[in-house]
């Protein structure tokens, strides 16, 4: 007997991993580059003997939101809390996507955007971005009017690219009736946040997504929100999985929150150490795209991608290759680290590319 069939179109997915080999510098994933503080740790040790685990948690997360909402000067009812924001991806194609509903992708970008829309069914439409991998209102507009989507995904700082989307394209598919989703799980790191620069009135299409994985510390903990209108949310409620939020995942986003100094201080930093890298990469045979994560995107101008990425593992550090990916020929991605870690990837390419 045979085992069933799925459902139809489910076997051209392909899945979404970052590939990990062995490495003592590992600059691969966008990590953060250091652990959450130790009082966060011991808060939340202790935290644990006051959770009732024999209890389902708090299916609408009030404490959570409440405190999220406070933070980015929102009502709790325009707060919606997942398991990472891939989740809350999830969430908004199976509200506002789905079968006969279509999203506009601006390539290239993150590759889970696609990937969650084709996974609950919803159409996929790809859109390029310049050849500096930059968006403009032109650009967004012709692709909106040409194909009238449901949803138009952007993503701010985008990855793998680190640039910010322009504000003129936000205000551009803003302009349609589209709901569109900005992916901001780098906007800590970046000069402006979409609610920063979209009026109260306009924000009706508006919801933007961010995650507790970078700049909070807290990959392993996987906790995302998104900021959208109260009618959206309501709306993800409704597809979400009852008690889908663990008590220990919303206990551990409202300590975090009380370390807002720490996260602060962890963004300057890392922001400084980005700097510190690309004015290292600067003199070297590599092309540098400027970048508002905490990453950096480069392309070797003398040597094979795929020979620099080895080269560099070969010295034990390990960085992202993107070389045989469509749109992003040759190219490599380094998350920025420690400095102890950046060091040894400067170091590590200056021998590789040569000065």
């Amino acid at each position: 007997m045979s085992t069933p069939a799925p459902r139809p179109g489910l076997s051209s997915l392909a899945g979404y991993y970052s590939p990990q080999v062995t490495a003592s510098v590992r600059l691969n994933s966008n990590e953060s580059p250091v652990a959450p503080p130790d009082s966060f740790v011991e808060k939340l040790k202790n935290a644990l003997d006051q959770i009732s685990l024999h209890r389902y948690p708090d299916r609408q997360v009030n404490a959570l939101r409440e405190a999220l909402a406070d933070r980015e000067g929102v009502l709790p009812s325009e707060i919606f809390c997942a398991n990472g924001s891939d989740e809350v991806l999830q969430s908004l194609f199976l509200a506002y996507g789905g079968p006969g509903r279509s999203v506009l992708i601006f390539e290239p970008t993150y590759a889970l955007h696609s990937e969650i829309a084709r996974i609950t069914g919803t159409q996929v439409i790809t859109a390029e971005r310049s050849d500096g991998f930059t968006l403009s209102e032109e650009i967004v507009s012709a692709a909106i009017t040409s194909h009238q989507p449901d949803i138009v995904m952007l993503c701010s700082p985008n990855n793998p690219t680190g640039l910010t989307e322009p504000v003129e394209a936000l205000r551009a598919a803003l302009d349609s009736s589209a709901l569109v989703l900005v992916d901001e799980a780098y906007g800590q790191f970046a000069s402006y946040r979409a609610h920063d620069v979209v009026d109260p009135t306009d924000r009706e299409r508006l919801v933007a997504i961010h995650t507790f994985s970078k700049t909070w510390a807290l990959a392993g903990l996987r906790l995302g929100y998104a900021v959208a209108p109260s009618p959206v949310v309501e709306n993800l409620e409704l597809v979400a999985m009852p008690y889908h939020l663990s008590s220990i995942t919303q206990r551990a986003g409202l300590l975090a929150l009380e370390g807002q100094g720490e996260m602060e201080a962890r963004v300057l930093t890392l922001k400084e150490e980005r700097q510190r890298i690309e004015d290292a990469m600067a003199p070297l045979a590599v092309k540098v795209w400027p970048s508002e994560a905490n990453f950096i995107l480069f392309r070797p101008t003398t040597l094979v991608s795929n020979d620099v990425w080895q080269g560099l593992l070969d010295r034990s550090v390990l960085v992202r290759n993107f070389s045989d990916w469509p749109r992003l020929d040759g190219c490599l991605r380094v998350t920025v680290g420690t400095p102890e870690e950046n060091e040894a990837f400067i170091t590590a390419l200056r021998e590789v590319v040569g000065q």
